[in-house]
């Protein structure tokens, strides 16, 4: 078929400027790191009993653990699409990677079935190219709809049509110098996580936007399924999410020197000594406030693992928990990355319990009783109630260590009663 003037400038022109300018030398190697969905978009998810897993907020635990390792690494030049909880359209995403003249883009999803418990379990990563067959497609479907979700994007692909013969040469020439190296990195990434003990799927074609819009080397790694139970439990922990970020790491070290030579990058940081913990849980106060506000309110910036604790009238919200000085730290900065500037760490001692008074959970607040028939009242006995300044105060249960009031918060969440906060009480 002949080619159009209006289609070589539409397809080919663009094309040639960003082979162009993606060629061009660069002090230190760049890397864009997409951590996949964000802000309304949760992604794949599932409810377990040990939490519930939300592709959002893993992509991005592994691509900022991913990041730190590449940022202590001299010869690499880090950018993210997102650093908290925030939706990047697609088209903001890789025109962030192409005004970046990035050397790769890494995009990082959790994969699901359809099934509600699956069966299909393990990794896979994707490189741009043509259908391979229907279980590609369905991937690729799966992503693209993304698309719908932002009327930026709407315009930008509305012209784009994988059955036209003009669509398709366009994306095979601007595909064709990276497709190789896209195939490199894929199966170095697909490799350490057969030899990490996972189950590697391979690396797979599929036409996916966000590949077909990077001119760079590309690769999506769906990093397993979120309703496969084990993949599930094992992305959902920190020690997963670590292990995944790590693997990715040595596969980029391996990559960047094969295609840039062994004295491009600096070798592989050395396996530090294993940090000692910390006597104390530390957990990063964002602020103290009157007003009470629930889990994924804007107020906490797109932040996730929320406690809110209440003491003397006034709730405190902390981000985080951990007992190692590196994470404290990294929270920290997370934190005062997201906007609170005055956020702080704070001590908790594990196990404590408290000497004079309990904690129990705030439940309830309203200006009017709960009717009788709510489910509140319906599902938790002794409850007790409490009038103050107008308001009526709900509270739950009687326990002296911070960490039994989050196994009892916990268990009020399981049965649907959500949005408690854990108060200290007085005798």
């Amino acid at each position: 078929m002949m080619i159009t003037n209006f289609c070589f400038k539409k397809y080919f022109l663009p094309l040639f400027l960003l082979i162009f300018t993606a060629g061009t030398a660069q002090k230190k190697f760049t890397i864009v790191l997409d951590a996949g969905h964000g802000d309304h978009d949760v992604g794949a998810t599932r409810s377990y009993e040990f939490g519930t897993p939300r592709e959002k907020d893993i992509t991005l635990g592994i691509v900022l653990k991913l990041g730190r390792m590449l940022e202590d690494n001299k010869a690499f030049r880090v950018i993210y699409t997102r650093k908290t909880d925030v939706y990047p359209s697609l088209t903001e995403r890789t025109n962030l990677a192409n005004r970046s003249k990035a050397d790769l883009f890494v995009s990082v999803h959790v994969n699901s079935s359809p099934a509600k418990s699956a069966t299909a379990r393990g990794t896979e990563t994707f490189v741009q190219g043509p259908n391979q067959n229907r279980e590609n497609l369905e991937v690729a479907k799966k992503e693209n709809d993304v698309i719908y979700l932002d009327a930026k994007d709407r315009e930008v692909f509305a012209t784009y049509d994988p059955t036209s013969p003009e669509s398709l040469i366009a994306l095979k020439i601007q595909q064709s110098k990276y497709l190789e190296r896209s195939l490199f990195i894929g199966s170095f990434v697909e490799e350490n996580f057969e030899k990490g003990g996972r189950y590697s799927r391979g690396v797979k074609q599929a036409n996916l936007h966000i590949l077909r819009m990077s001119a760079m080397p590309s690769v999506l790694i769906e990093t397993g399924f979120v309703n496969n139970y084990d993949d599930a439990y094992f992305l959902y922990s920190e020690e997963g999410q670590k292990k995944t970020a790590t693997q990715i790491y040595d596969a980029i070290i391996r990559y960047s020197r094969k295609v840039n030579g062994p004295e491009a990058v600096q070798a592989p940081k050395k396996e530090e000594k294993k940090e000692v913990p910390l006597k104390n849980d530390f957990r990063i106060l964002l602020m103290s406030s009157p007003i009470k506000y629930n889990y994924g309110d804007p107020a906490f910036k797109g932040l996730n693992y929320i406690l809110a604790l209440k003491e003397n009238g006034l709730y405190k919200y902390y981000y985080s928990v951990s007992n190692l000085a590196s994470v404290r730290d990294a929270n920290l900065k997370t934190a005062r990355d997201a906007g609170f500037r005055t956020a702080s760490p704070v001590g908790f001692i594990p196990g404590q319990s408290l000497r004079t008074g309990y904690y129990t959970l705030e439940v309830f607040v309203g200006k009017d009783k709960l009717p009788s028939d709510s489910y509140i009242i319906k599902n938790l006995k002794d409850l007790k109630r409490e009038k103050l300044n107008g308001m009526f105060y709900y509270t739950y249960g009687n326990v002296k260590t911070l960490e039994e009031a989050v196994t009892l918060q916990k268990s009020l969440e399981d049965k649907g009663i959500k949005n408690s906060v854990i108060q200290k009480a007085a005798k």
